[in-house]
């Protein structure tokens, strides 16, 4: 005999000899009393040859294998086996992959749909009611206003809005346009701070064709307290089918202009009293 067929039949023996071990439930650790210290011997020795079940470690991870598997006979889609166990979908995909797609329920389609959206618009309802917390809150931080509070602000609020005099065209002219009918309020309380009549006023609104002139004319009388009567010309803005506007509907009353006549020595004063905020607001910056 050879000392390769002499090997040869060493191997066979002791894989008989582990085959017979394995079969009597011993573990791989309890096998290696045979003296075979070479995990790549061993695996040749017991190639084919499962491990006793006791010896095999539970997977964690079956338990959520199979009830992903029912929950996917029960026609479940990914996103709801995932909210359900909290597992990925890469996972869950795994599981499933040999079980049939289920056929979409239209009606249950629909209804966690409208759950949805009943979700949304009480998230919606809740960061509503923060906003008008925040701006309650504000409103009230403000208090009541002084005399000089107000011209400060009725100043700021014409430069921003009101027109102004160029070099290069000259108008020395108290004009003032707005939409928001608050602002409009506020430039009429700042006015008669001023002591200027209400009589010197001019009003005239502007509006696109296309709304409803007379009810915006009615609309900025009331809110001014004059008779339409006396308002100036209308100004209509042609209307662009192309453009898609926002400012439509019952709510859209355009913009009212209100002129200030013999304004200018008005107006003179309003840039030099902006000429001083913005030199001491200068100073501040440094």
């Amino acid at each position: 005999m050879t000392e390769t067929t002499g090997r040869y039949a060493d191997f066979e023996g002791l894989r008989r000899q582990a085959i017979a071990l394995r079969r009597e439930g011993l573990s791989r650790r309890q096998i290696n009393r045979l003296h075979v210290h070479n995990n790549d011997i061993l695996n040749r020795l017991l190639v084919g040859e499962p491990a006793p079940e006791w010896t095999k470690r539970p997977n964690a991870k079956d338990d959520l294998r199979e009830k992903a598997r029912e929950l996917r006979r029960q026609g479940m889609t990914y996103d709801r086996i995932q909210v359900e166990l909290g597992c990925s979908k890469s996972s869950i995909s795994l599981w499933v992959r040999d079980l049939p797609k289920p056929v979409p329920d239209h009606s249950a389609v629909e209804q966690a749909r409208l759950a949805g959206r009943m979700r949304w618009d009480h998230e919606l309802a809740i960061r509503d009611a923060e906003r008008q917390q925040t701006k309650d809150a504000a409103e009230g931080e403000v208090g009541a206003m002084s005399d000089r509070e107000l011209f400060f602000a009725g100043v700021a609020l014409y430069w921003a809005e009101g027109s102004k005099d160029k070099s290069y065209s000259r108008r020395e002219t108290v004009t003032f346009i707005n939409s928001d009918p608050d602002v409009v309020k506020v430039f009429l309380a700042w006015l008669d701070l001023l002591g200027i009549e209400r009589e010197r006023l001019r009003y005239r609104v502007m509006i696109h064709e296309s709304a409803d002139v007379t009810a915006a004319e009615l609309y900025w009388a009331d809110l001014v307290h004059a008779d339409v009567s006396t308002f100036q010309k209308t100004t209509l803005k042609k209307h662009n089918p192309k453009t898609v506007r926002k400012n439509v509907g019952a709510g859209y009353r355009g913009c009212l202009v209100v002129r200030v006549s013999k304004g200018a020595d008005l107006y003179r004063r309003i840039e030099g009293w902006w000429r001083g905020i913005t030199s001491q607001a200068q100073l501040r910056l440094g």
